[in-house]
C-alpha cells in the first residue's frame, strides 16, 4: 500500500475527513473504519478528497453506503476538492448528482 492517510477534524457543526492517496480495494476499509466511528447526527460530514489521485468502483460503493448512512441520521454528506480522475468515476457511473460536490479544498 502506498502512502495513504485519513485525518479527522471535528468542529461544532461539521466533521472533516481528509483522505490522501489512492482510494481503492486496499484502502477504502480505512475510510470506512474512521467514518463508522463518527457520531453522525444533525451535522455535516465533509470528505475532503482533494489529495485522492485515484478512486475505483469499490470506493464508489463505500461512498454510496456512507451517503445512505448519513442521510438516515439527518446528516449532510459533502465531497470536497475532487480531482478530475475521481470526478470522472462519479460522472461515468451517474453517481455525481447523488452527492453535494464542492470544487475547493476544505480548510
Amino acid at each position: 500500500m502506498c502512502d495513504f492517510n485519513v485525518h479527522v477534524t471535528e468542529h461544532s457543526d461539521r466533521t472533516v475527513v481528509a483522505v490522501s492517496g489512492e482510494l481503492d480495494l486496499a484502502t477504502y476499509p480505512l475510510v470506512t473504519e474512521v467514518t463508522d466511528n463518527l457520531t453522525l447526527q444533525n451535522s455535516t460530514l465533509i470528505l475532503d478528497l482533494s489529495d485522492v489521485s485515484f478512486m475505483d468502483s469499490t470506493s464508489l460503493t463505500m461512498l454510496l453506503r456512507l451517503r445512505e448512512r448519513t442521510h438516515a441520521r439527518d446528516c449532510a454528506l459533502e465531497l470536497h476538492g475532487l480531482q478530475d480522475s475521481v470526478q470522472r468515476v462519479l460522472d461515468i457511473t451517474g453517481a455525481s448528482p447523488l452527492f453535494l460536490i464542492h470544487p475547493a479544498r476544505t480548510a
